[in-house]
């Protein structure tokens, strides 16, 4: 009978006698010690000549104090050395933004390079499956470089020939445990390239209180908050509409908030209107003189709010035809922002049929012909399924904060969002670590963005009430 042995070359064995055993002996080739020793000699010369020239003021750092200590002796050498440390450690302490940015953060890239990715990689590749062992050898993905920031470790990869970006946006867990970060995100580099992020701390982590409201009118990207790399949060609602999806607590109000208070200015200009919808009665009425004639909160209310929107954008595409194509705000046609504030209400938990109909069919006019003329939907929810709201494809910009399960993220984010990094889920349900933290995915870019809604309270809305009250230019269309 046939022996069981490695590789495929026993298959092709026949025997024309049953009872011997067929052993497979592989050819040995010695080789000479000579050719082992220049190998490895090249290996050396290849490893040092590439780290001098990746790495040329740290090999000239660590040489330099070597060199003088054989040419002039060992208190030159530890003078050298000692001027070495002083001389970064003073700029630190004068500069430390400039220490950081030129010299601080790539030597910390250099020793998170050698010290935690070229060090873990091999095992990592091959226990995650995205490296493979065959005949011997290990093929791994190449690790190319290592970028720090402030919050983060940027890892570029390159990947290996027949590797998809789905290979590594389903091991990210891996990722993370196997290289000690909290998390792990994926982005395309380009062709063949990864760029993988892993947070070592979270600039998140504490709440942020209300921006100042803007002193130039505008209806551009609205800032409301901060993203993870540090820079603010601008959210675009002129041009597009913006679908927010949270847990109860978990910070939909900051975001709704955050955004009326950045178009104050332009509302007061005459540039912007804010048409409010409030079927729960306990968000948006707290700010109800901010809108004027133009909130409702019964549910025949929310429907003709939303028809007369469905109106002025019709009479405004009719003026517009065949002129322009895309929407300037001014006084005579200011930009339209309808909130509405739990739209599952009005979607799905009416009991009157009718009414359903007609908020479903006044929101899918609006996602659909709105924004080129200058009409806009935010609307939030609690409950992302598409029974309980059909058109959610019909939002091109959407932020998931919190959410209840794992497979609400890729609902409200779109398939293969959270393999991507989008660990809405996981956010923290404490209100003070998590809530107004959010997954923002945009019309232009597949990839998920983790940022912080500042918070509004109860003094601030109740302070710009009083502002807006109080001002000799009240917002259009408000006696």
């Amino acid at each position: 009978m046939f022996k069981k042995l490695p590789g495929d070359e026993a298959q092709r064995l026949v025997s024309t006698t049953p009872d011997t055993a067929v052993v497979f002996r592989p050819a040995v080739v010695t080789t000479p010690a000579i050719l082992t020793i220049l190998i490895l000699t090249g290996r050396l010369v290849a490893g040092c000549v590439r780290l001098v020239w990746r790495h040329p003021i740290a090999s000239a750092a660590v040489a330099l104090p070597g060199v003088i200590w054989t040419v002039y002796g060992w208190p030159y050498g530890l003078g050298v050395v000692a001027l070495l440390v002083a001389v970064p450690l003073g700029w630190g302490l004068v500069d430390r933004a400039s220490f950081l940015r030129l010299a601080g953060w790539r030597l910390l890239a250099f020793w998170r390079l050698v010290w935690v990715y070229r060090r873990h990689w091999q095992p990592v590749m091959i226990v995650s499956g995205l490296g493979r062992h065959l005949s011997g050898r290990d093929y791994l993905p190449r690790l190319l470089g290592v970028a720090c920031t402030s919050w983060a470790d940027q890892v570029t990869v390159k990947l290996l020939t027949g590797q998809a970006t789905s290979d590594w946006a389903e091991r990210t867990e891996q990722l993370a445990h196997g290289f000690g970060a909290a998390s792990c995100r994926v982005t395309v580099a380009r062709s063949g390239r990864l760029l993988l992020t892993f947070p070592r701390r979270d600039p998140l982590a504490a709440p942020l209180p209300a921006l100042p409201i803007p002193v130039e009118a505008s209806v551009g990207p609205v800032e409301i908050g901060r993203c993870e790399d540090g820079t603010p949060w601008r959210l675009k609602v002129h041009g597009t509409h913006v679908l927010v999806a949270g847990a109860t607590g978990a910070g939909k109000g900051s975001v709704i908030w955050s955004t009326i208070r950045g178009l104050l200015p332009a509302a007061r200009a005459g540039l912007a209107e804010i048409w409010a919808l409030d079927p729960k009665l306990m968000e948006l009425s707290f700010g109800r003189g901010l809108f004027g004639d133009r909130y409702a909160a019964t549910p025949e209310g929310c429907v003709a709010l939303l028809e007369a929107a469905v109106k002025v954008m019709q009479e405004r595409a009719a003026r517009f035809a065949g002129i322009q194509r895309t929407h300037t705000p001014t006084t005579e046609d200011p930009f339209v922002l309808v909130v509405v504030d739990e739209v599952a209400f009005l979607t799905a938990y009416q009991p009157d049929k009718g009414l359903r109909v007609r908020t479903i069919a006044a929101l899918a006019t609006l996602t659909t012909q709105g924004r080129a003329v200058g009409v806009g939907v935010l609307a939030a929810l609690q409950d992302p399924r598409k029974d309980v709201l059909t058109i959610r494809n019909l939002f091109p910009d959407k932020i998931a904060l919190r959410l209840d399960e794992s497979e609400q993220v890729d609902m409200v984010l779109g398939d293969g969002a959270r393999d991507r990094g989008a660990l809405a889920d996981l956010i923290s349900p404490r209100p003070e670590r998590g809530a107004g933290i959010a997954y923002v995915r945009l019309e232009t870019s597949p990839d998920p963005i983790r940022v912080r809604a500042a918070y509004v309270c109860d003094t601030d809305i109740q302070a710009m009430a009083a502002a807006h009250a109080a001002d000799t230019l009240p917002l259009p269309g408000v006696a």
